[in-house]
Formats: C-alpha cells, sequence, structure tokens
C-alpha cells in the first residue's frame, strides 16, 4: 500500500457492524478501533450493546471500556486518542479499521474536529435557565427555527448537544452548522468507507429483538446501579436514559421498555440521515448471506486500495 489505511465501516444501531468488523479484521489481520461513544465507559455494557467477552478475545478493540462514566470526555479529545492509537498501530498493521455508530466521532476521526467558537457568558446561561423554565421540546422547536441543518442531525434527546447549538448561535448570530463545515484536516491515511445497512422494517424489528434481550441480560439493574451519576453526560443516552423516570415513580417498567424500544428506533432513523449525506461511503446490504457479503466488502476494499 502507498499509505496506510484506514476502514471505516459505518451504519445504524443492530445492523450487525460488530460481526462483520470482527471478520474483516481477521481477514486483513488487524485491529479495531471504536467510534461508538458510549462503549468507551466501563460501567455501560447491555445497554450499549457492547462486543461480547468472546468477541474481544478475537480480535482487539480499542477505547472500549476506557473510561468511567464520572470521567470528562469529548470529541476533541477522542480525535487525539485516536491519531495517538493509529500511529502505533500503522507500525504494525498497513490497514487498520474503526467502526461505530456515533456520526461525529467518524467525521472527527477522518476530517478533523472544526474549531468552535467561545461561548459568551450571556448565551450560556440564557440557555441554560430557559431549558430549565421551558423544557428541552422546546429548546428543540428554537433549535429548528435558527438552524435546520443541525436540527436534521442532532441526537435530539441530547440536551448538552442541543444547548450548545443554540449558544453558538447567541454568541455569534451564525448557525451551529457553519462550523461544522468547514475545511477538514489532512490525515495521514487513506479513508475508506463502507456502510452497513439492512431493509428498515427488519432493522426495527431486530432492534426491538435486541431491547427485548438486553432486558434479560439485566439492563434495568444495570441502569439502577447507574442512578447516581444520571446527570453525566454518559448517561444521557438511549438505553439508560428512559429508567430515570420510571426509577422516580414518573411511568411503569413497561413504559420505559416501550420508550427504549421507539427512542432506538429513532436514533437508528438519524443514524441513517448522517450517514446517506456522506456521498463517500459505499453501501453495502445484509440481506445477502454473510459469507457473500463478506467477500463483496473485500472485493470493494481492495479496488479502492489499489486506486
Amino acid at each position: 500500500m502507498a499509505q496506510p489505511v484506514l476502514l471505516v465501516v459505518v451504519g445504524p444501531t443492530a445492523v450487525g457492524k460488530t460481526e462483520i468488523c470482527i471478520r474483516l479484521a481477521q481477514h486483513y489481520g488487524t485491529e479495531i478501533i471504536s467510534t461508538d461513544s458510549r462503549q468507551f465507559y466501563r460501567e455501560m455494557t447491555i445497554g450499549t450493546a457492547k462486543p461480547t467477552e468472546q468477541e474481544l478475545s478475537q480480535v482487539h478493540h480499542h477505547l472500549v471500556d476506557s473510561l468511567s462514566v464520572t470521567q470528562p470526555y469529548d470529541v476533541k479529545q477522542f480525535e487525539q486518542d485516536a491519531l495517538q492509537i493509529l500511529d502505533n498501530l500503522y507500525k504494525k498493521y498497513p490497514l487498520v479499521i474503526a467502526t461505530g455508530g456515533s456520526g461525529l466521532y467518524v467525521k472527527t476521526l477522518c476530517e478533523g474536529i472544526d474549531a468552535m467558537p467561545d461561548i459568551t457568558p450571556e448565551a450560556r446561561y440564557y440557555w441554560s435557565n430557559y431549558l430549565d423554565s421551558e423544557g428541552l421540546d422546546s429548546l428543540l422547536e428554537t433549535l429548528k427555527q435558527v438552524d435546520p441543518d443541525y436540527y436534521q442531525e442532532v441526537d435530539r434527546n441530547n440536551y448538552r448537544r442541543v444547548l450548545r447549538a443554540l449558544e453558538v448561535y447567541h454568541s455569534t448570530g451564525r448557525p451551529y452548522s457553519e462550523f461544522r463545515q468547514r475545511k477538514s484536516s489532512p490525515r495521514p491515511f487513506k479513508v475508506i468507507k463502507i456502510g452497513i445497512t439492512r431493509e428498515r422494517a427488519l432493522l426495527y424489528q431486530r432492534i426491538d429483538q435486541r431491547v427485548d434481550l438486553m432486558i434479560a441480560a439485566g439492563l434495568e439493574a444495570e441502569a439502577c446501579s447507574l442512578l447516581p451519576y444520571r446527570q453525566q453526560n454518559a448517561l444521557h443516552t438511549v438505553g439508560y436514559q428512559e429508567w430515570f423516570p420510571h426509577f422516580d415513580g414518573g411511568y411503569d417498567r413497561d413504559e420505559a421498555i416501550r420508550l427504549i424500544k421507539r427512542n432506538s428506533r429513532r436514533y437508528a432513523k438519524r443514524q441513517w440521515t448522517w450517514f446517506r449525506k456522506d456521498p463517500t461511503v459505499t453501501w453495502f446490504d445484509t440481506g445477502v448471506d454473510k459469507d457473500t457479503l463478506l467477500a463483496d466488502i473485500i472485493q470493494q476494499v481492495d479496488q479502492q486500495i489499489s486506486v
């Protein structure tokens, strides 16, 4: 290879990225970097659908279980950590795999993170109070009006990201999305992006089934153990945030499970929206048998490597 390669495998939650990436890593004799921003946390195992111990033993996965939910961590720190890991891995392997469904983390690894403006104290104070008094739905409606592009992409359950976008708009008078479209940073490796998809009704069925398996595996107890940390940013994610109102007596257990399934399907839809906008992704449907799918992906990757 003329230069090292980063093979990025993306797709919505529950589509089957983990199994495919393990088989790709075994084929190319390499290791995997996680770009799933919730699999970094040691205390969050069941609800994040981490690779199993058996899967982790087959191929080395970097950044999985690398943090505690009490540790502050952001996408900028991820960029620094992931690039350092890649620098070390490229001393041993010409190709490394990165996979996960966190679109911003994938984009940051491949292109770099945009330089963001400083937030004025007035903006921070105003929008924090607005959230407390009006709630997240009202915050989202405001974001939809002032920055419709980012509204289509943002994780609407993550109030911190919604707040950040409005703070930037308040401080600069310009949409947050403008700052996220600046020129990318050059990378010393070639990026090849592969997308894994599945017929939507079948994917939603898989999501519901996976939630049922999580419940059977003890997701409720895992979420309960994290109740003291509910304000940590790591816990503002599907599969955990739905339990906390239940524990407070806001609704029953069945409703918590229903919301997890609904929000997981919505999250998958947002992931589709994000990744489908990237013209550099080559998509593969899981409708074929696994061996055929793997062979097709390898053929495509090898072709792009040789270009």
